[in-house]
């Protein structure tokens, strides 16, 4: 199947499409996650009005892989199950770090757009499940991301579905809200080796969010946006914003406490670029799975597609102003917080639905404080703190398979 310039998915329901997202092959990006509301479509993630954008503002709604955020840069020896690779991080950010994968992470190389046929990383009786969905609600994605890629060991076959649902129900009790549809994220991964090898793993989505910028043509700052993040701790990171392997509590911190919290209240002077781990992690489905228990009758999917709906999240975003609000589900064990304080007005583009021109570099860009990046993943670099209490090392043999989920619902209090 040759690729398209874009993907386009939508769940349609009845006249309309209450949710619809635009995606990008090069770097899995989700370029638009459009929201009918009132009449309207609202975008409601951040970037450039153009998808060659992206070529320049990296790390906007893309993929990030093989690793997320900051790793030091050096070798690393790793152990898992008595197998043993060498791991070399190459530096980009800096020559202390390697930032988001090395310098040609994923989210800088194109995926390959699958037919059902050909998907490897799914069962059988998940494909089954998804096909329900109907062909033009879902899309399959591959990476094959060779030996020594970025300096990271064993040749890593990725697949990733990417699916709009729709709502089970289509009022909540005792609210006003309706509930339009769900984005689902399931990013699968496994070594393609003869030989045993181990390798990290830590995928994420880097998205964006501003749930007015659409309703309000230049109201840029998400500071009115309240934001719960159900976690205890967050990482504690050195100079460099690298992880240390410690964390710290959030109960008493008055900026990191994020209980409906609206953003800006007690802001950090630099804005936010945290990782927090959840409170309830021991209920979270695992990322790894041993392969020789993944048979053709595993499920995984079902109960991220048609979810139960007294589940609670682990994250939401609201705007009263807009009247939306965003429910995210996952099985990582955290979420990496940042308020687009590294934005420049002056350097690229801001959309034509945001309020900017769309054209690159005239000074209308995004500015700090104008987007929420929820970036669902597991812990920093714990493969380089073998002694952390936490239970996911981050690691993948090539006797296991990585599972990642994250499931975005996405609720208006005006109908469609």
């Amino acid at each position: 199947m040759s690729n398209p310039s874009s993907v386009l998915l939508s769940c349609p329901d009845s006249d309309t499409t209450p949710v619809s997202i635009e995606i990008l092959p090069r770097g899995l990006t989700i370029h638009r996650f459009n929201v009918w509301v009132g009449g309207q479509t609202h975008d409601i993630v951040v970037g450039p009005e153009l998808p060659e954008g992206h070529l320049s503002q990296k790390y906007t709604n893309t993929v990030i892989g093989r690793y997320t955020n900051r790793i030091p840069v050096g070798n690393h020896v790793l152990e898992k199950q008595g197998i043993t690779s060498n791991f070399a991080a190459q530096p980009n950010e800096n020559s202390r770090v390697s930032l988001h994968g090395g310098p040609t992470g994923f989210d800088s190389v194109t995926w390959k757009l699958l037919n059902d046929s050909k998907v490897e990383l799914f069962t059988q009786t998940e494909l089954s499940e998804i096909s329900t969905l109907g062909p033009a609600s879902y899309a399959f994605f591959r990476l094959e991301s060779p030996d020594g890629d970025q300096g990271y060991p064993g040749k890593l076959v990725v697949e990733a579905l990417i699916a709009i649902t729709p709502p089970t129900i289509k009022r909540e009790a005792h609210s006003q809200e309706v509930k339009l549809g769900s984005v689902v994220l399931v990013y699968r991964a496994r070594l393609a080796e003869d030989k045993k090898m181990v390798t990290p793993v830590n995928l994420t989505q880097h998205w964006g969010f501003n749930l007015d910028a659409s309703s309000s043509p230049g109201r840029l700052s998400v500071k009115e946006h309240t934001l719960t993040i159900k976690a205890d701790r967050y990482a504690e990171l050195d100079e460099y914003s690298l992880p240390t392997g410690t964390f710290k509590e959030t109960a008493g911190d008055e900026a990191h406490f994020h209980s409906s919290k609206k953003i800006g209240s007690f802001f950090p002077e630099k804005g936010y670029d945290d990782y927090y781990i959840f409170q309830d992690r021991g209920k979270l489905a695992p990322s790894i799975y041993p392969l020789n228990q993944f048979t053709r009758d595993t499920d995984l999917i079902s109960g991220i597609i048609r979810p139960i709906e007294t589940n609670r999240p682990v994250v939401e975003l609201a705007s009263s102003l807009s009247g939306k609000r965003l429910a995210f589900f996952t099985n990582q064990q955290g979420v990496m917080f940042y308020s687009n304080n590294l934005a420049n007005p002056s350097s690229g583009a801001r959309k034509v639905s945001h309020g900017g021109s769309g054209k690159d570099n005239i000074g209308d860009a995004y500015t700090p404080g104008s987007a929420a990046f929820l970036e669902f993943h597991n812990p920093l670099a714990t493969f380089m703190f073998p002694k952390s209490e936490e239970r996911d090392d981050t690691l993948l043999t090539s006797e296991e398979i990585y599972h990642n989920f994250v499931r975005c619902d996405v609720y208006s209090k005006e109908t469609h």
